[in-house]
């Protein structure tokens, strides 16, 4: 069995708003092994999408303890926690968060430039990003001239830029209709297959079935935690759409 990549312990999010407590997460304990594909399902105010927050990084918990790839980051300081976001963790997410005015080359190289990443290196890892996309030929393309599923694959190859353990995926196919959801899909599941760890984000059980295994949420609890022994296969079912509109 592969090593734990994500361990969480008894984590708990408090929020307080307006004299009030919210528990958006009430003692959660997860093991994640890397390579695993994971989609966390659950309705609004679950807690999902808090869950997703704290795997990356982007915010603290009250409580609980959280591990990545060994290295317990639940206590991190802000500029820790900035660093472990540039140097671990790829982010794809459901509005794309392109720079209008940048190129898709521009957008993808974005991480390396805050990491400090010298200019002839950053080209480098960027086109080869974009060509394992199937983007080469867009490269000097702004957002505004893609369509959203190329946007949507500039996005992903600018999660990879700085070879993460880890791509989170908040909501990735929720502003593409059905065919680009698919052709997405298809791409997290070839990246999954090579070996990348993908933990998604999603309120569709047809995405959640392209993943290995599925988490739901409720009231800020883990409330089921099942594995697919099949998961739905996107560029077979990619396959069939296309045929069906010849």
């Amino acid at each position: 069995m592969a090593e734990l990549l994500i361990v969480t312990r008894n984590l708990a999010k408090d929020y307080y708003l307006d004299g009030y407590v919210v528990h958006a997460l009430r003692g959660v304990s997860v093991e994640i092994a890397g390579g695993e594909f994971v989609a966390i399902m659950g309705p609004s105010g679950s807690g999902k999408s808090t869950f997703m927050n704290l795997l990356g990084c982007l915010d603290s918990p009250t409580a609980g303890d959280y591990s990545l790839a060994g290295e317990k980051v639940s206590a991190q300081r802000s500029d820790a926690l900035a660093a472990i976001r540039n140097r671990r963790l790829g982010f794809v997410f459901q509005n794309f968060n392109l720079l209008p005015r940048a190129s898709a080359q521009e957008n993808v190289e974005l991480p390396l430039i805050y990491g400090g990443c010298q200019a002839a290196e950053r080209r480098r890892r960027a086109t080869e990003k974009l060509a394992a996309v199937g983007l080469a030929d867009r490269a000097h393309h702004h957002p505004a001239q893609l369509s959203g599923g190329q946007q949507q694959r500039v996005a992903i190859a600018r999660s990879l830029v700085n070879n993460p353990v880890l791509i989170l995926a908040d909501e990735p196919t929720g502003a593409l209709d059905t065919r680009t959801s698919c052709e997405v899909m298809a791409l997290l599941q070839e990246l999954n297959r090579s070996g990348m760890t993908i933990v998604l984000v999603t309120h569709e059980r047809d995405i959640a079935a392209f993943a290995s295994r599925v988490i739901g949420f409720r009231d800020g609890h883990v409330t089921d935690d099942r594995r697919i022994e099949r998961p739905a296969d996107a560029q077979a079912m990619l396959a069939a759409l296309e045929k069906e509109a010849a």
